[in-house]
């Protein structure tokens, strides 16, 4: 592979001349004539060609000779990482089949001057099944189920919940089929009567069965303010969504349940009471890839001989799901290649390649002398003649993937019923290729490891070799029990924010696919004994409750959006902390830090009041305020919905 080889001087012959020329007028000022036509002009451009040639082969000494060592010791660059987004596509009206989002579909943002978009891949299928209502009823104790599915086709009214709810009251949506990774609209006719409540938080939440237990559904929007009117519910199911049996009813459950209140959230004084109830998918949502997908491509014909090399038509590959494969034909058919990080282990009839994939060059075994005169062939050799193509790769990826949320806006494949389609959170995960300078810098880590983990150190780096798409790394002994002299990984993804800071807490959890991945890299590393363990951190979620006195000719609500701001930047997961790196793992959370950062914002005059809670990122619950919130030693801050109140002068 061919890493970049940086210049020690970059002078060229006439910069050479002319700072020649200038030394001349401070040193020589008698001397007036500098056109070429002097003899002393002449020696200039003399002296200035031969030392642009000894510039030329000093370049190529120290430098060259530290970058062909690094490649000796196996040290290659990391290749870009590709952006992920939820992308979701939405139809144009119910539909009573089945649609199909292809894997491969692309979407973009918009093209503007000077800047072309940003395309994205889906990379598996999505079945946008269609449903309709089946069953509905109410589980006001434990066990007891009322089914009103004969009121609703008889048009008669009902209450849903008991009169007045109570937290845990509960009402069951049947739906005619299972509808995973699907938007769903809920269309209700409701009489006013859930009154008592804010139409803007509703207390209450919308759950879809898996199989083994509820999980949430995302609310997209909400016309009915909590049940209380005529309006449609659209909710993005999850993709676990399965079919099950309630009460001796088949059918896609989901479940609208009250929550208790929180502090000074109103409450329902009476139960809504539907009159009619109507379901029927309206979307669906996938994972897309800010790469482009290349199938089939022939890279060559063989040549018979040991150490061939051929270079892709698209490089950088951004790393999949799974290893790239080559294909070599014969007369038998396609025989496949498997994908190696060396040749020390492959022998004459193994089938192995590496691929570069910041260079996009596919290597294929070499044959090395032995001492004693013989061959010792490192990887099988295709036949002569023989085809060689890659069965599908990935190009692309890059920091500029991270687009922000609604940016993704543009359907370049065309599907029928297919409206629009949108991405409702960032994107992220994107990351720039390697540069020369970092791997320089890693060199003298890799030497010393020598792919093996021994110390703290040599995890976190072995880690991010296998990985180089997350944000941290973390080795940390595992502790007591069973676990017991094993060793535990920390992971923190790469996650984009939104324009405040904001971040959603499963952004933090790593994908299985790279956790697997780490794994399996250090599983081979380890010293014998050593147990690995790798998951992500534990989050301990912090809220931040202000008040603020801004000063005059201050927007207040201006101020409030940086003081937001400024919190969810502060203690940030990823980049906060005192250094902006980062917040450190176990450092304590104190309420001192929290009147630093709002104080030092412009246009704030003082900060009347600043507390402090720990809060549940999953569940929301809040604590007592606190001066100092403690970490566990490796934990990490998550920022859970500060609240800031801004007044005037």
């Amino acid at each position: 592979m061919a890493l970049p080889v940086p210049n020690l001087d970059d002078r060229r012959f006439q910069e050479l001349v002319d700072d020649a020329k200038r030394m001349v007028q401070q040193r020589c000022p008698e001397w007036t004539d500098h056109n070429v036509s002097d003899p002393g002009v002449t020696l200039i451009e003399t002296f200035a060609w031969m030392t642009e040639q000894l510039i030329y082969r000093v370049n190529r000494v120290p430098d060259r000779n530290y970058v062909k060592f690094l490649e000796l010791i196996g040290v290659r660059l990391f290749p870009p990482n590709a952006a992920r987004s939820e992308v979701t596509f939405w139809l144009s009206g119910a539909h009573e089949t089945t649609l199909q989002v292809s894997s491969g579909t692309q979407v973009a943002t918009e093209r503007t001057t000077g800047e072309e978009p940003v395309t994205f891949t889906t990379i598996s299928d999505l079945p946008i099944v269609s449903c309709s209502l089946e069953r509905l009823a109410s589980s006001i104790e434990e066990n007891e189920i009322r089914d009103h599915t004969d009121a609703l086709l008889k048009g008669q009214e009902f209450y849903c919940f008991t009169n007045p709810p109570k937290p845990g009251d509960v009402m069951l949506v049947g739906l005619s089929n299972p509808v995973p990774s699907c938007a769903v609209s809920l269309r209700f006719v409701c009489e006013v009567e859930g009154v008592g409540v804010d139409p803007t938080n509703p207390p209450m939440v919308w759950e879809a069965w898996d199989g083994e237990q509820w999980v949430p559904c995302e609310v997209d929007h909400d016309d009915t303010g909590g049940l209380n009117k005529a309006g449609d519910v659209v909710l993005h199911v999850p993709r676990t969504h399965v079919a099950s049996v309630i009460d001796r009813q088949r059918a896609g459950w989901l479940r609208c349940r009250v929550l208790e209140p929180e502090e000074e959230q109103p409450f329902y004084s009476a139960s809504p009471k539907i009159r009619n109830l109507s379901a029927f998918t309206i979307g669906g949502t996938t994972e897309a890839l800010n790469a482009e997908v290349v199938e089939g491509e022939i890279i060559g014909l063989s040549e018979g001989v040991p150490g061939q090399r051929f270079t892709l038509k698209h490089r950088p590959v951004v790393r999949g799901d799974g290893a790239v494969v080559l294909e070599s034909g014969s007369g038998e058919g396609w025989q496949e290649w498997t994908q190696v990080e060396n040749f020390a282990d492959s022998g004459p009839e193994d089938r192995h390649f590496i691929l570069d994939e910041v260079t996009g060059e596919v290597i294929l075994g070499p044959a090395v002398r032995e001492p004693e005169g013989t061959l010792r062939q490192f990887g099988a050799v295709p036949p002569t003649a023989s085809p060689l193509r890659i069965r599908t790769y990935r190009t692309g990826g890059g920091s500029r993937g991270n687009v922000a949320r609604g940016e993704i806006s543009v359907l370049k494949t065309t599907i029928p019923y297919i409206s629009r389609v949108e991405n409702r959170y960032p994107a992220g995960g994107g990351v720039e290729g390697e540069d020369i300078e970092n791997a320089k810098a890693r060199g003298p880590i890799v030497f010393r490891t020598r792919n093996r983990a021994v110390t703290a150190e040599d995890y976190e780096e072995l880690a991010r070799q296998s990985a180089p798409e997350v944000a941290r790394v973390r080795c940390v002994a595992a502790g007591d029990g069973a676990e017991a002299g094993g060793v535990r990984i920390l992971v923190v993804p790469a996650a984009a924010d939104d324009e405040v800071g904001r971040l959603r807490f499963e952004q933090l959890v790593p994908a299985d696919e790279t956790l697997q991945r780490m794994a399996e890299s250090l599983d081979e590393r380890r010293i014998i004994g050593a147990r690995v363990i790798v998951e992500p951190p534990v989050y301990q979620g912090i809220t931040v409750v202000a008040r603020l006195r801004a000063r005059s000719r201050t927007s207040p609500r201006r101020l409030q959006e940086a003081a937001i701001g400024a919190l969810y930047r502060y203690f940030h997961p990823i980049k906060g902390g005192p250094e902006g790196k980062g917040w450190p793992f176990g450092r304590p959370v104190q309420a001192g830090e929290v009147y630093s950062v709002l104080q030092r914002l412009k246009g704030v005059e003082l900060v009347e009041d600043a507390r402090l809670f720990s809060a549940d990122p999953i569940t929301g619950e809040r604590g007592k305020a606190m001066p100092r919130i403690e970490l566990e030693p490796h934990a990490l801050v998550f920022s859970y919905e500060h609240q800031v109140l801004v007044e005037g002068m």
